[in-house]
């Protein structure tokens, strides 16, 4: 009987592996690695490699979603699947881990860090001040369903994680910009003043990575700002508690100015 073990690789590269999955990678007979769920800034195939001490196959979306070729390896062979982030954050991962779980394979899993994570603490946010988060999809697949979450989050009075559209087997990765010019469109379709050219937004570029860009400001000012290279994400803040809005001032140079207008009455 083989094994499937499941190992988050982390933000920026090879080294935001745990040592627990440092361990299942090297006593893996087989490793393979999946980028289509996300991008790795500063991954080197060659460095991972060399650190777990055998070749690495890259896998694409097809494969691991279909899912046979790999769950038949692992009945009888120990597969390591190496996915950016933590393994869990992708549905797919879900899926193929009950698959494998009714198929009576063993199956290990060594978490990491991912954005959901991260972000809340690079911008200085409480995480358990955040509502539901969504994704920006690129125009040719539409959907306000950012839009619509914001709305809800800020009723509530709750921040808004909200994901950058990827395409990594197209090498298109949507930048902050591009996010925060979509949601203006939205508003424009839509007219509920849920989204405004003044309202606070946080950019967060490579997150996790030595160098990461955390910025905020108005959307209009975002919207014409460079972030550099992806991967990308938005958060949209709710209500501020005045050590949030410290924090957003000094990690993501926020004017003290328009913070004001989120910080939370006592």
């Amino acid at each position: 009987m083989g094994s499937l073990s499941f190992i988050g690789l982390g933000l920026s590269d090879e080294r935001g592996m745990s040592l627990y999955g440092l361990e299942l990678a090297r006593s893996a007979d087989i490793a393979l690695i999946e980028t289509y769920t996300n991008l790795m800034p500063s991954l080197n195939l060659r460095s991972l490699e060399a650190l777990i001490g055998k070749e690495v196959n890259r896998v694409d979306r097809h494969y691991v979603e279909d899912g046979t070729h790999l769950l038949r390896a692992a009945s009888e062979k120990n597969v390591a699947l190496l996915v950016p982030g933590d393994p869990f954050i992708a549905t797919t991962h879900i899926e193929l881990r009950v698959r494998a779980e009714r198929r009576g394979i063993p199956v290990r899993v060594a978490h990491a860090p991912s954005i959901i994570s991260v972000a809340p603490g690079v911008a200085g946010l409480q995480n358990y001040k955040f509502g539901r988060s969504a994704t920006i999809t690129f125009p040719d697949n539409y959907s306000e369903v950012p839009y619509d979450t914001i709305s809800q989050n800020r009723r509530a009075g709750l921040h808004t994680l909200l994901f950058l559209d990827l395409r990594a087997e197209e090498g298109r990765y949507m930048s902050v910009p591009e996010g925060v010019q979509l949601l203006m469109e939205m508003e424009s379709r839509r007219g509920e003043d849920v989204v405004s050219p003044d309202m606070l937004v946080i950019g967060i570029a490579r997150a996790g990575s030595p160098d990461q860009l955390v910025r905020g400001g108005r959307a209009k000012d975002l919207a014409s700002l460079d972030f550099g290279p992806p991967p990308h994400s938005l958060i949209v803040p709710g209500r501020l508690h005045f050590m949030e809005a410290e924090a957003l001032e000094v990690l993501a140079r926020v004017e003290r100015s328009l913070l004001s207008q989120y910080v939370e009455r006592v």
